[in-house]
């Protein structure tokens, strides 16, 4: 039945086959014309896990302590003194720049220079305090001394004031649309703008400008992935270069290149249609795509060749070629596009839609590569040099298959099946202790060399706090922070949540609140502690207004800041689960402990969404694959032997990642699903080709053997061609692209070898020839 549908389309597209190649000129037209409006689209609500119970907090209380999307700009005078007038003039117009750039929530930007920048003494007859700099303040020595003067008196140095007092820090919470044109923000444009109207302006040899937060990361991430450009034309031009020594014809060699890019222009064109950007992490998808269509183009071309050189019209070779690769390429790249749908379970935007650009690119392979190719073939007349005796590189290749079909008999099997054992379980072992989250410090998306980091570890190294705050938010009544009992227990939590490893300094209502009652008493130390009594419990708090951000409007929600070391996988772990402990023991009805908003807080929300989502992930890609290769080939054990290599290569996968220290997180993760998915591709084109043989009582060493010499050059010339295109990605600006290149470049080849080493293993113990 598939037969006969298959040998009915074949031949009512080469009857109708201009028609047919004229529509795709038509298309690609379109969809070329879609994809130069395509435009680069960062937001920072795409990498967040909204439904992840941590962010529902994290917006739920959003508007009242501002979000996880800040920016912090310290600016560094080189001589390693602020106080001088050149420095104070240059902060004053770095605050005020920033506030005037759209995109900026303006309530939220806060410095020395902002009029909530106040500072609080005892004087005898109570408390005396006024805004850091004076309505009068100028910057002769006087003032400059005044100024010096009140920055202790606030206690901001470490927060506003570097602690060598060698920078001052100018901070900012970002909105989620632009006011000017309600549209959302721009995070690249906002990035760029950042660079130009900060540091372009204000940066000289006396004044250095630091700037980190999302915006400004995603930013420099946009910009080093504008290198995947030249990545993607020395991808080509090295695939150009494989190809024409594969096929020896430079018609063959430029039509699947052709056509691959053809697959690249109508995914590009898809995303503009249905109202999508192209995110940083999702522009590696179209090289991806273009690397999967040549492997499906050379498949096609060597059936071409083959057959050709069989005698063939080049027609009636591309009309055979067709009929014989689109049941095994549909289903090979249907087995991608579904491993790569499933990625659509992780809820987490930036990942669904990754898979949705990857899913639309290899569906479209299977329109450009195995339909449009055939027929762009079966115009032209390829020309191949048959001579009577074989040629000394053909007989090195026949004496290569020989080689190879040895592990399809009983005796090497046992062997290779034993050695593949043994690997992985030590690849199960070591993929184990895979970590969950990044492992560097800075952004991990960056190396950490780059500018960005480099600002990350000088406001580290120079302020008490960084960008690396998760915030527990505490729920109670309305004028809960009126009541001894509700602010003792949240002074009690930050306590215990304090002496965590893991944690630098921790603010709260309540450890601020002791400090203010101290001062009400002369500033004895003694006195540093929550009053009894409502009364002075009010008076204490009255002193802290809700900009402080350590209270709302009336007093219903208190956040308690963890200002933490780093926001690596091991600390965010550690300080998670002591905050869920020390929360289970100390919810009750009058109030509740709940994780998490910050930048660490998105952090942590993530890494349980990765980790929740892995598990489900691999059993989609893996039953999709399943599903569809018990389809296609009807039978179980040859599902099975495609499957096998696939998980083993997956866990040696896991492995190596454990070894180079790289996480578990949201840009690794689509690896394992882009590994299987392209993967399974060589084990399908093998075992076609060795079912239907073995179906008809050959050996199964023959079979291999006759499958290798029908298709086993093109598979690991794939293999070869992928990794090494995919290599060149070690030599990225982008420190997650040379991960995914050293990953992708690992299962690429290891996928190749397991299909002809393991594969054909399987197949002998599965196809047991009687005695």
């Amino acid at each position: 039945m598939l037969e006969k549908l298959v040998n009915g389309f074949e031949s009512f597209l080469f009857r109708n086959r201009a028609w047919v190649v004229g529509i795709f000129v038509f298309l690609t037209l379109f969809l070329g014309f879609q994809a130069s409006q395509l435009k680069m689209d960062a937001a920072f609500i795409k990498n967040i896990p909204l439904h992840h119970s941590y962010m529902q907090t994290y917006l739920k209380h959003q508007k009242d302590f501002g979000g996880a999307n800040s920016i912090m700009v310290a600016v560094e005078d080189t001589s390693g003194n602020i106080f001088n007038a050149n420095y104070f003039d240059t902060l004053k117009n770095v605050h005020d720049q920033l506030f005037f750039i759209p995109g900026v929530d303006r309530a939220q930007v806060k410095s020395i220079f902002s009029p909530s920048t106040r500072f609080t003494e005892v004087v005898e007859d109570g408390f005396a305090g006024g805004p850091v700099i004076p309505a009068d303040f100028s910057t002769s020595v006087s003032g400059l001394e005044t100024v010096r003067d009140n920055i202790e008196k606030a206690g901001i140095v470490g927060r506003l004031i570097a602690n060598d007092y060698s920078a001052a820090m100018v901070s900012a919470q970002l909105m989620d649309f632009d006011p000017q044109t309600g549209k959302p923000l721009d995070t690249i444009a906002f990035a760029a703008q950042l660079e130009k109207e900060l540091r372009g302006k204000f940066e000289t040899d006396k004044v250095k400008i630091h700037i980190i937060g999302f915006a400004k990361m995603a930013g420099d991430v946009a910009d080093g992935a504008k290198g995947v450009l030249l990545f993607f034309v020395i991808a080509i031009l090295i695939t150009a270069v494989m190809v024409y020594l594969f096929s020896k014809s430079i018609i063959l060699t430029v039509l699947p290149l052709v056509c691959s890019l053809t697959a690249v222009v109508w995914q590009l064109g898809l995303l503009t249609v249905i109202g999508f950007g192209l995110d940083p992490m999702s522009i590696l998808v179209p090289f991806l795509v273009f690397a999967i269509g040549v492997s499906h183009g050379v498949q096609m071309i060597n059936a071409v060749r083959r057959r050709v050189m069989d005698g063939q019209t080049t027609k009636a070779a591309a009309a055979s070629a067709f009929r014989s690769l689109l049941v095994p390429g549909g289903v090979a790249l249907l087995s991608d596009t579904v491993g790569f749908i499933t990625l659509l379970s992780i809820d987490i935007g930036i990942i669904r839609e990754l898979a949705i650009s990857a899913s639309l690119g290899v569906g479209v392979i299977i329109f450009t590569n195995l339909i449009l190719l055939p027929l762009v073939i079966s115009f032209t007349e390829i020309k191949v040099n048959k001579t009577a005796e074989p040629t000394a590189e053909e007989v090195r290749t026949e004496a290569i298959w020989r080689f190879l079909a040895r592990f399809a008999t009983p005796k090497y099997a046992v062997v290779v099946i034993i050695a593949t054992v043994v690997l992985y379980f030590a690849g199960l072992q070591q993929a184990n202790q895979m970590k969950i989250g990044d492992l560097q410090g800075g952004a991990p998306a960056l190396h950490q060399d780059s500018r960005y980091n480099l600002d990350t570890f000088f406001i580290t190294d120079h302020f008490s706090i960084t960008t690396d705050v998760m915030t527990v938010i505490v729920e109670a009544a309305p004028e809960a922070c009126t009541y001894h009992d509700v602010l003792t227990q949240i002074d009690e939590f930050e306590w215990l949540v304090r002496n965590t490893l893991g944690v630098e300094s921790t603010v709260s209502l309540a450890s601020v609140a002791k400090k203010v009652n101290a001062g009400f008493n002369e500033g004895n130390p003694r006195w540093e502690v929550l009053p009894r009594t409502t009364a002075s419990l009010v008076q204490a708090i009255g002193q802290i207004p809700t900009t402080s951000g350590l209270l709302n409007g009336d007093c219903s929600v208190m956040p308690v800041y963890l200002f933490m070391k780093d926001h690596k996988a091991e600390t965010i772990e550690t300080v998670v689960a002591k905050v869920k402990a020390v929360a289970a023991k100390m919810d009750n009805d009058k109030l509740q402990f709940k994780l998490a908003s910050g930048p660490v807080g998105v952090m942590a929300a993530t890494n349980e969404a990765v980790a929740e989502a892995q598990l489900p992930m691999m059993l989609y890609v893996y039953g999709a694959v399943f599903v569809l290769c018990l389809i296609s080939f009807k039978s179980l054990k040859a599902t099975v032997a495609v499957i096998i290599p696939l998980y083993v290569v997956s866990t040696l996968a896991q492995a190596l990642m454990t070894q180079l220290d790289i996480g578990l997180a949201v840009s690794t993760l689509p690896v394992i699903a882009l590994g299987v998915g392209i993967g399974v591709d060589y084990g399908i084109y093998i075992l076609s080709t060795m079912s239907s043989k073995l179906s008809n009582g050959m050996p199964v060493q023959q079979a291999y053997y006759e499958a290798l010499v029908e298709r086993g050059s093109a598979v690991i010339f794939t293999g070869l061609t992928l990794a090494i295109g995919v290599s060149t990605w070690f030599f990225s600006a982008l420190k997650f692209q040379m991960d995914m290149g050293i990953l992708l470049t690992f299962m690429f080849v290891v996928n190749m070898l397991g299909a002809i080493i393991i594969l054909p293993a399987l197949a002998a113990v599965f196809w047991r020839q009687p005695k």
